[in-house]
């Protein structure tokens, strides 16, 4: 792997609190918690955190998550994951991350979803301290929950936006609940004014990712994969300059595709759509920032003016309050700039 790759400044986008535990720290919360595991070592129990070749959906993807929850049901695990979350940030050399979660998925031991929420920011707030990394959170709404559960949600997303909650997002089984379901969700957040980003068209075809600009409201899309379907609508986004949250390894995982040469990312670079790249679940999807950027020179041909301009392009898209972006952005330059000096020298 180039070091100009793991030396790139980077920036991720979207990026699941939930998808980023690590084994070492499943064990040790399972001990704590006197939970049985089916496994007793990193190595035995990584095959049920994290999808092979055998994935055949976003279902059976999304099955991996339903393990580690059940260890992500207190305040002390929340924030513990967090925190190490912007550790594996860091250690890709990420300048800003966006860490997503759903509160109501872990509420089984009694935590309100402002308790959830507020043990996330925390984590993150300790590793930011820490690590040097500016972390903000989005809250999820889950396309298996009705209002009564998700406008709770948002209330206590909304309530805590001014300690570190950026926006909000839809997430979860999208082909059998489509966006329009979610309308009366996100005219809550809408009128809120907080940001707003949705999971849409991954597993499920471009009209979602209409509604959820149309609708929905929001200003960013998560994955995107089949908006190409639509040529008007592709149009359209691009005008728009809606910035789409694409995950290379985890829509291949996923099937949003059906293999590397039928991925998209490279076409909707170069028709002019705006793409940002990102992790999704890196443990999960055995993934990491470095990983994904390298995935795009390889494979695709991204030169390095090119992964620059992607990662400063998520920058500009990022939910951090303007003071907060212009610091990074600076930062970003700066280093940016160095590191294409040395690249242009080697070259």
């Amino acid at each position: 792997m180039d070091n100009w790759l793991e030396a790139l400044p980077k920036a991720d986008l979207h990026l699941h609190l939930d998808g980023c535990v690590k084994p070492s720290t499943l064990l040790e919360l399972a001990a704590d918690r006197g939970y049985p595991l089916p496994a007793d070592s990193e190595e035995d129990l990584l095959p049920y955190m994290q999808v092979d070749a055998d994935c055949d959906s976003l279902k059976t993807y999304l099955e991996k998550f339903g393990f580690v929850l059940p260890l992500l049901q207190d305040a002390a695990a929340l924030s513990r994951v967090a925190e190490e979350t912007v550790a594996q940030s860091a250690a890709r050399n990420c300048l800003y991350i966006e860490v997503r979660f759903a509160p109501a998925l872990h509420m089984d031991a009694g935590l309100t979803p402002g308790d959830a929420i507020a043990a996330v920011l925390e984590g993150l707030k300790r590793g930011e301290a820490a690590y040097g990394v500016v972390a903000r959170l989005i809250v999820i709404c889950m396309r298996h929950h009705d209002d009564g559960i998700n406008v709770p949600v948002i209330h206590a997303a909304v309530a805590l936006r001014d300690q570190g909650v950026a926006a909000v997002d839809l997430a979860g089984d999208e082909a059998s609940h489509p966006a329009a379901q979610f309308r009366a969700t996100f005219a809550v957040a809408r009128e809120a004014g907080i940001p707003i980003t949705i999971h849409a068209g991954e597993a499920a075809g471009p009209y979602n990712i209409r509604e959820a600009v149309e609708e929905l409201g929001a200003t960013r899309i998560g994955h995107g994969i089949r908006l190409r379907e639509d040529p008007e609508l592709l149009a359209w986004i691009r005008e728009r300059r809606i910035p789409l949250e694409m995950c290379p390894t985890s829509n291949i995982q996923t099937r949003a595709v059906a293999d590397w040469d039928d991925y998209p990312i490279r076409a909707y670079y170069d028709a002019g759509l705006y793409v940002t790249v990102n992790t999704d679940n890196p443990t999960v999807s055995g993934t990491d920032m470095t990983r994904e950027c390298e995935t795009l020179s390889t494979r695709f041909g991204f030169t390095p003016a090119e992964l620059t301009g992607l990662m400063r392009g998520a920058l500009l898209a990022a939910f951090a309050e303007p003071p907060v972006k212009e610091r990074l952005l600076a930062r970003f330059d700066e280093l940016a700039g160095r590191l294409m000096t040395d690249v242009s020298r080697e070259d």
